[in-house]
């Protein structure tokens, strides 16, 4: 009997972002002191395990969630771009700490359509892209574990594309805080199933409230 492979997806830690940007795939926005610590939960977590292959979004929030990881397991990182945040044309709005400004009316042709969804990246396109990224991943850790760092909505579509959930769903619901990991395992290439962990969940009351950060 083949030995299984975990590949875990963690999501980074909280952004520094005081003026509430939906920041998507913009440059220079960067773990908070929380979220660095909230990374360093991460990896004390993760620590024991049996990683031999980190993977990052080559966004910076990423790549500095991932550090503390890479520090103690002294290995490289892979820079992926199939695992970064999905792209959204609200991206660099600022909407302070309620969203309901994106609702008006000017942007209601942006909103027409949830299933796809129209006003960014289509979900089909995040979960191939997971799928392949994750699918490399599992191949590189062959009967160990390996870790990738993304962001809150890749994740979360990943994990219902290996359920065969819908996409659709409310953002506010999605079970993906910050810094958690969702670990799916294989048998071979066969999906068996997933765990959800959140390391950092001690750390979350002080995060930035009211702080509306999309799908981060």
């Amino acid at each position: 009997m083949s030995k299984r492979t975990i590949v875990h997806l963690m999501r980074h830690g909280e952004v520094h972002n005081p003026d509430a940007v939906l920041y998507g795939r913009l440059p220079e926005y960067f773990l908070s002191e929380l979220g660095h610590e909230m990374a360093a939960a991460a990896a004390e977590h993760l620590s024991k395990n049996e990683i031999v292959h980190l993977v990052s979004s080559p966004l910076e929030r990423a790549q500095q969630t991932v550090e503390p990881l890479r520090a103690i397991l002294e290995a490289p990182v892979t820079t992926d771009d199939r695992v970064i945040e999905a792209d959204n044309l609200f991206e660099g709005r600022t909407v302070g700490a309620e969203p309901r400004a994106l609702v008006h009316p000017k942007n209601w042709w942006k909103l027409r359509n949830p299933w796809r969804p129209s006003w960014g990246e289509p979900y089909a396109d995040i979960a191939a892209r997971m799928q392949a990224a994750i699918a490399d991943a599992r191949d590189a850790a062959r009967g160990h574990e390996a870790v990738i760092v993304s962001h809150q909505l890749p994740v979360w579509i990943a994990r219902q594309a290996y359920e065969g959930n819908s996409f659709v769903h409310d953002p506010r619901k999605r079970q993906c805080t910050l810094a958690s990991i969702t670990s799916l395992t294989f048998d071979g290439d066969d999906y068996v199933g997933y765990t959800y962990a959140e390391p950092a969940g001690h750390l979350l009351p002080d995060a930035l409230k009211g702080q509306f950060v999309g799908g981060a």
